[in-house]
């Protein structure tokens, strides 16, 4: 009876999580008396505010999230995932994600640039212990694949994009400036870095695809941005490309790397 009471209890707090998360998205959206994103903060992370962030079609991937986020959250509050081994261990971290999420979204609507930083920072944390622990063991169905390891994977994906941005918005705001290097160069570190990153959680995950597809869409909306929009520029551009690029050969070949090792691998 504990443990049922337990489970229950669990179902409902991360479905209440997921209803803040989407209430707080419906705010950042600019509906319900809220600022939209790109207007908030003096335009501090609007799509033309650092040499790394996105054009504006990019954020559409927020929508797909939201919904996996609603979906995850109704399926893991079935009556069959009550006992859900998988579920059990990482239904906190995704609710602390989503609530990060929410109060990311607050940080920027109160303007507090920096905090939204802190802020981000910790949910890029928090979405790398539930990828990782995702890879501990292999889900139970297609099902729990897509709305636990997927959904999850994209918002990683994402998220490590949008902390690039959002670093790179912060030290605009504060005037910091070049960095003795200037904007441009350090936007191209700040890709070189990303795609390190992707390739790294490509092969430490033997080629998973949802991340990467995140990562690839986040990437690719900087150069069409650097390309189309100011502040331009080609080099950033072409930089921002060649690391979806890489980002992508280094899932598939991660990808082929695992298959070819399960089919070498003598079966019993």
């Amino acid at each position: 009876m504990t443990d049922r009471t337990s489970d229950i209890s669990r179902q409902l707090l991360l479905l209440a999580a997921a209803v803040i998360a989407a209430v707080a998205a419906v705010i950042g959206s600019g509906a319900l008396g809220g600022t939209p994103i790109a207007e908030a903060a003096d335009g501090a992370l609007a799509a033309d505010a650092t040499f790394v962030a996105p054009a504006g079609p990019a954020f559409a991937i927020w929508s797909l999230l939201y919904i996996g986020f609603l979906a995850l959250a109704v399926w893991q509050a079935l009556p069959a995932q009550r006992g859900n081994p998988r579920v059990r261990d990482l239904w906190w971290l995704i609710a602390l994600s989503l609530l990060l999420n929410a109060l990311w979204i607050a940080t920027v609507q109160f303007g507090w640039i920096y905090v939204s930083v802190v802020v981000i920072l910790a949910l890029l944390a928090t979405l790398a212990v539930i990828f990782a622990r995702c890879l501990r063991s292999r889900p139970a169905s297609r099902v729990e694949a897509v709305l636990l390891d997927g959904v999850m994977g994209l918002y990683l994906g994402w998220v490590i994009v949008a902390t690039v941005a959002n670093i790179a918005a912060a030290l605009k705001a504060g005037g910091v400036g070049g960095l003795g290097l200037g904007a441009e160069p350090w936007a191209v570190v700040a890709l070189v870095i990303a795609a390190a990153v992707g390739t790294a959680l490509a092969f430490l995950s033997g080629g998973r695809v949802a991340f990467a597809l995140a990562m690839i869409w986040g990437l690719a909306w900087i150069g069409v941005a650097r390309f189309a929009e100011a502040p331009e520029s080609a080099v950033v551009g072409s930089v921002a490309v060649a690391a979806a690029a890489v980002v992508a050969l280094a899932t598939v070949s991660a990808g082929l790397g695992r298959r070819n090792s399960a089919l070498a691998s003598p079966t019993s």
